[in-house]
């Protein structure tokens, strides 16, 4: 459903003490208004010796603020940080248009990219948490409106709901989400008595995660691509068939951002858990963004926070296409051991596939086998369970593979070698 433009000025405000910094928020704020579809029509940097407890900003800016919107015909206030439900109540009263802080942006710009059950659970179950400590005053009122960012899901339903109401939703979407939770863990273990190798693509929003697994897959993954924050939200797992043999499963997830909303970050666990289960984690970077130390730090503090900090980490850097030659050899002499690529042009993909299966033969060990004659249909298994690198048929009949297999694998290939039974 396409949602008609909303004029909306933007809000950062920092202290005086704060060594600056900000403007690359502001331009992050600015961009996840236009993906959620609004206009902005004006931006304001507050800057303060503390922040105000009943509106954030102080009164005198809030009247400032304003008249802004007035000037500019906006009727919807747009922070960069979190606010409290009392200080959104009181900018209300004080400006009298829509105040709307990153958190609940963020989370409308999830509730228009949610396809999956899953996701459209895990994003209504965000919305009310944090909708649940507003609901009085003019918060409640917030959930009637007419529409338009930040009102998306209950709110666009226009629920009439009240506190136990509320409490009862989501003790039944933490009951749901905990159920698929489950489902996930039976398909884990399935996958671990048969297992295939699985990596995760992580990184900053927007840096073209979804660009190198339709690389990858020579385009038949079909992951929607756009050159907005947060384009994908649910993950895609699409199968990966490497130059060595096999295949390995490769997971595009969800991006990360600065000030990721808790809320977010809690509702969305169980999914990005999947991260912490998988055997390696590609940490995709945009070579030619200004901030790409910034948005580093942004997904190694998420990733440890999500327990993944143990699991072999390949650092790619996408879009060198964009970079001149000294730059990309400076950003090369900076990060040896990583992959540069661009997915784009497809300059660099045989690199990082080489780099996933160097990385995986941490926990796929190099094996040697040879297959009695008559045996091919074992010959096509192995292929299917293992990275065989390399193959020689034998005068007498037999085959004999050289492979990468892990010792799950590798026992049950013997198994099966043996005549005890199947792979």
């Amino acid at each position: 459903m396409k949602h008609t433009k909303e004029k909306a000025v933007i809000v950062g405000a920092e202290l005086k003490s704060d060594k600056g910094g900000h403007s690359v928020s502001m331009e992050e704020l600015r961009r996840l208004s236009e993906t959620a579809g609004a206009t902005v029509t004006a931006e304001v940097l507050a800057r303060m010796q503390r922040f105000n407890p009943a509106t954030f900003v102080g009164s005198g800016k809030a009247e400032e603020i304003a008249a802004l919107a007035r000037e500019h015909g906006a009727k919807t206030i747009i922070f960069d940080d979190n606010l409290t439900p009392a200080q959104q109540r009181n900018l209300e009263e004080i400006v009298s248009a829509k105040i709307i802080d990153r958190t609940r942006l963020i989370l409308d710009i999830f509730a228009q990219r949610a396809r999956t059950q899953e996701g459209e659970l895990q994003v209504e179950l965000a919305q009310l948490t944090y909708m649940l400590p507003r609901l009085g005053g003019r918060g409640e009122a917030m959930m009637q409106q007419t529409g338009g960012i930040g009102t998306r899901g209950p709110g666009e339903r226009k629920l009439e709901v009240d506190r136990r109401r509320i409490r009862d939703r989501i003790s039944r979407l933490k009951q749901a989400i905990e159920t698929i939770r489950a489902e996930r863990d039976v398909r884990r273990r399935k996958r671990a008595q048969v297992p295939v190798p699985q990596v995760a693509l992580a990184g900053y929003t927007n840096v073209g995660k979804s660009t190198i697994l339709n690389r990858l897959t020579k385009g038949e993954a079909g992951v929607y691509v756009d050159d907005l924050l947060f384009a994908t939200l649910d993950p895609t797992t699409r199968r990966v068939k490497m130059p060595q043999g096999g295949w390995v499963l490769f997971t595009d997830t969800v991006g990360f951002i600065q000030k990721l909303p808790h809320a977010l970050v809690a509702a969305f666990r169980a999914t990005l858990e999947e991260i912490s289960n998988t055997d390696c984690i590609l940490h995709v970077q945009d070579a030619s963004s200004g901030e790409m130390e910034l948005q580093r730090g942004t997904v190694v503090e998420t990733l440890e926070e999500l327990g993944a900090q143990d699991i072999p980490v390949i650092n790619v850097f996408n879009k060198t296409d964009a970079l001149s030659r000294p730059e990309l050899e400076l950003l090369k002499a900076r990060n040896p051991g990583a992959v540069f690529m661009s997915a784009r042009t497809g300059d660099g993909t045989e690199e990082l596939l080489e780099g996933v299966q160097n990385a995986l033969s941490k926990t796929w060990r190099h094996r040697e086998i040879t297959i009695p004659p008559g045996r091919h249909a074992l010959v096509g298994e192995i292929y299917n369970l293992s990275m065989v690198k390399s193959r020689k048929d034998n005068d007498d009949g037999s085959t004999t593979l050289s492979l990468l297999s892990t010792d799950g694998n590798y026992q049950r290939i013997l198994k099966r070698l043996s005549g005890a039974g199947p792979v």
